[in-house]
């Protein structure tokens, strides 16, 4: 099966398809509609072609669809028909859970996105489980708020790295996990990485989103079992 793979950020969204190598990617932003991402990723993607669609959200994701508008965004993606749209099958989650579920390798393993804000997923022994753990209580504030680009502006690098090992080392105790996979564009401001921790691939977010359609059942998008091999020809691109 050939799939597109939309990856929806708050300043691109990023497209590959299967078969493909090198992303595409236009400008979204505070005022973009599903209308408009849907409009921009069908001229970027005129020429490939492509059965499914994938698409990882900037925020919370219930029974596969939008559960709120993301905060970076424009409104209007609750309630949105985009299998009607793409005029064909659509599987839609959280965009930290696809980028986990790219770099997803065996056991327990906490994903975090060190990004805009901070993203979170769980996976157990292949069954992925999105979280929301950014919005709990921290210090003055909440983990994002601290993690988060807010607190890495507001803070500086050297005290933000501290928060986000704080936070890491908080996390991974409550949650007793294998390990923790660190992804976001931020990722790569951290010196080094706190025990336990690997810095996912850039890719990982689109083999995700093609790992949607190879190994989940239709019925549940966050039900999987144990990812297949990666495939060269999808871990290519930024």
């Amino acid at each position: 099966m050939n799939v597109l793979v939309i990856d929806i950020g708050g300043t691109h969204v990023k497209v590959l398809a299967t078969g493909q190598t090198e992303p595409r990617k236009f400008a979204s932003g505070p005022t973009l509609a599903p209308s408009q991402m849907v409009d921009g990723v069908k001229e970027l993607a005129h020429d490939w072609k492509y059965e499914a669609v994938s698409i990882g959200y900037p925020g919370p994701v219930l029974h596969g669809q939008p559960a709120a508008d993301p905060p970076n965004l424009g409104p209007g993606w609750i309630g949105f028909d985009f299998p009607g749209a793409f005029g064909c099958p659509v599987k839609l989650v959280n965009d930290a859970a696809m980028q986990a579920l790219g770099g997803y390798q065996h056991g327990k393993m906490l994903f975090l996105g060190l990004g805009t804000g901070l993203g979170t997923t769980l996976i157990v022994d292949g069954v992925v489980a999105p979280m929301e753990l950014g919005h709990l209580p921290y210090k003055k504030g909440t983990f994002e708020d601290y993690v988060g680009l807010r607190g890495l502006n507001r803070f500086g690098k050297k005290k933000w790295r501290k928060y986000v090992a704080d936070v890491i080392a908080r996390l991974k105790a409550a949650l007793v996990t294998d390990e923790v996979v660190l992804g976001g564009g931020n990722v790569k401001k951290m010196k080094e990485l706190p025990p336990g921790c690997r810095a996912g691939e850039n890719s990982n977010a689109f083999l995700g989103g093609f790992r949607l359609w190879e190994t989940l059942p239709e019925r549940s998008p966050t039900a999987n079992t144990k990812p297949p091999a990666e495939k060269k020809s999808h871990t290519k691109g930024n």
